[in-house]
């Protein structure tokens, strides 16, 4: 005998962004996910206006548009969720109203604003981490992306580790290789990018580690291995990002580093499947999609061997100390040099990267979702049928 089907809220409002990075591609691909794979539960997107784009969304989806310019989580969904509550609200991406179901489940990401204070204004670290604080206590269950995180999490705050569940992040199908030589030549030349390049994919700030790697390809640029190749930064400008742009020509290597700004989704695969190396020595990652990314594309990986990185990569990657510039430059220097190496990681990447899909995403999300409702007494049924090609 089937129960009634459950009713899930889920805070939409990072939906709406026009370059979905980081948690706005979560938001998107989740609700994507949770839409193609399950049919019975009814869902209410709540968003603040009406979304320029929405994934496909089957006849159980409801979009609520409640516009609010200012202090809308609290103010206008809180009130929303007060007047007509789901059976659980889903917040993937922000903080847990403070009116909200007891069945509440959210996402946290990474506490980056602990790794870098200085990236923050003094007020902004403080709202970080009250509602850091409020949502890991308000919420039933809470979803970590990656393990360290859940570490950090239980380091840092005392979470209770029996209500944090592990879901890692998913990949989208554009990510695979391209085997046109035509199409990445097509690429590269639209962007003014060499023969022959490292790539780097991401945000243009100091948590990314990006002055120690340009210093790295400083130490190693003018090698026999190395000889016409370029250091490609990807991304757009974030936080102090002009010391970042200025080293390179403080180096003199103004014409071997290449900063091409934000990179749009469409050019990703090509760029990514002819990069010489994809390189990410990041400081601090609560996921580090980007990598999951460039193995998808078949790039050879260099990262660090720190945070979610080699959770991610696992031994599909070269790994490095990301505080240790000659030991990234080693990394180039080796993967530059040894094509069995390239040829190792580039098979390692795509099968560690085939098991990171969006669908299998979305089935551990709604299974968190479900445990939530039955830790709180309710009778519900799920019922979802099995996406096929996964």
């Amino acid at each position: 005998m089937n129960a009634t089907p459950l009713t899930i809220g889920i805070d939409a409002s990072r939906i709406a962004a026009a370059r979905r990075t980081g948690t706005e591609r979560y938001t998107y691909e989740v609700v994507a996910g949770l839409a193609r794979i399950d049919r019975r539960s009814a869902y209410r997107l709540y968003t603040n206006g009406i979304p320029p784009a929405l994934p496909p969304l089957g006849p159980n989806v409801a979009l609520r548009s409640i516009p609010l310019p200012r202090l809308w989580t609290h103010a206008r969904l809180g009130l929303e969720l007060a007047c007509r509550s789901p059976d659980v609200l889903f917040v993937p991406a922000h903080v847990v109203p403070l009116a909200h179901p007891p069945a509440s489940v959210v996402t946290i990401h990474d506490l980056g604003y602990l790794a870098f204070p200085q990236a923050h204004t003094a007020r902004r670290r403080l709202e970080l981490e009250l509602t850091t604080r409020w949502s890991l206590r308000a919420a039933r269950l809470t979803i970590a992306i990656s393990q360290a995180t859940k570490d950090d999490l239980v380091r840092h705050y005392g979470a209770d580790p029996a209500r944090v569940r592990v879901v890692h992040h998913g990949l989208g199908e554009s990510f695979q290789p391209v085997e046109s030589p035509l199409a990445i030549a097509a690429a590269r030349e639209h962007h003014d990018i060499a023969q022959r390049y490292l790539l780097y994919v991401g945000t243009v700030q100091p948590r990314k580690n990006l002055e120690r790697l340009i210093d790295a390809f400083a130490l190693v640029a003018n090698r026999p291995e190395l000889t016409g190749v370029q250091l490609v930064i990807a991304g757009g400008r974030g936080w102090l990002s002009e010391n970042i742009e200025r080293r390179a020509a403080d180096l003199g290597l103004a014409k071997r580093v290449r900063l091409c700004g934000y990179l749009p989704d469409a050019d990703l695969p090509a760029l990514l499947s002819g990069a010489l190396a994809f390189v990410f020595p990041s400081l601090y990652e609560g996921f580090g999609m980007p990598v999951l990314e460039a193995m998808a594309c078949g790039a050879p990986v260099l990262t660090s061997n720190t945070s979610s990185l080699p959770e991610v990569a696992g031994d599909a990657a070269l790994l490095v100390d990301p505080s240790n510039t000659e030991e990234i430059a080693a990394g180039i220097t080796r993967i530059a040099s040894d094509g069995g190496l390239r040829g190792r990681l580039y098979a390692r990447g795509l099968a560690r990267a085939a098991s990171f899909t969006w669908d299998r995403c979305a089935r551990e999300t709604l299974a968190v979702l479900k445990e939530s409702a039955e830790a709180i007494g309710q009778k519900i049924g799920i019922g979802t049928r099995q996406p096929s090609g996964n």
